[in-house]
């Protein structure tokens, strides 16, 4: 497994990278396929100190994507509750594989971001890129689900069009499809 660090306003330490690797090498024990795993800490100001660090971890495994966010006033202790909330997903997920019968799913997203700049209210700020590949609306509910999103862009196999999927305020989802007018 690949562990990429991200910092933002906290000093690279041996001693953070290794408890790093020790809590994250547990969950590639957990679920083998993991091809990389990122990990962006920061430092933000905030008036509530247990919303000081914040710890986002996403995982590759073999094409789907996991991720887990958690905020505490010690950065330990950031790290540690994102690891629960990861491992708690990786049980969902590796169950949800298993009550459908397949294995791992193929490549369907790889999520590559850019350097995030400081710009006025109302800019783009941050742009992301992923890898489309062709699924069902199922596929597409089921992959929102694991990132744990409110919406999932995706190229819908059976109407050879781009559908954007959303979770609606009742539990259901909602499914947008653009027609050029």
């Amino acid at each position: 497994m690949e562990l990429i660090i991200t910092m933002k306003n906290i000093e690279n330490s041996e001693s953070l990278k290794d408890y790093l690797n020790k809590k994250l090498g547990k969950l590639e024990h957990r679920l083998p396929n993991v091809l990389e795993a990122k990990v962006e800490i920061s430092q933000q100001r905030a008036r509530a100190p247990e919303q000081r660090y914040v710890v986002q971890l996403t995982i590759n495994s073999n094409g789907s994507l996991l991720r887990a966010e958690e905020r505490a006033s010690a950065l330990y202790t950031a790290i540690d509750k994102v690891a629960d909330v990861m491992d708690r997903q990786i049980e969902r997920f590796k169950s949800r594989l298993h009550s459908k019968g397949r294995g791992m799913t193929p490549l369907r997203a790889q999520a590559e971001q850019a350097p995030v700049e400081e710009a006025p209210a109302g800019k783009v700020v941050k742009v992301k890129r992923f890898v489309v590949k062709p699924m069902s609306p199922e596929e597409a509910a089921d992959e929102m689900e694991l990132l744990g999103h409110d919406f999932f862009l995706f190229y819908n196999e059976a109407m050879r069009t781009f559908n954007l999927l959303y979770r609606r305020k009742d539990g259901d989802y909602g499914l947008i499809v653009p027609e050029i007018g």
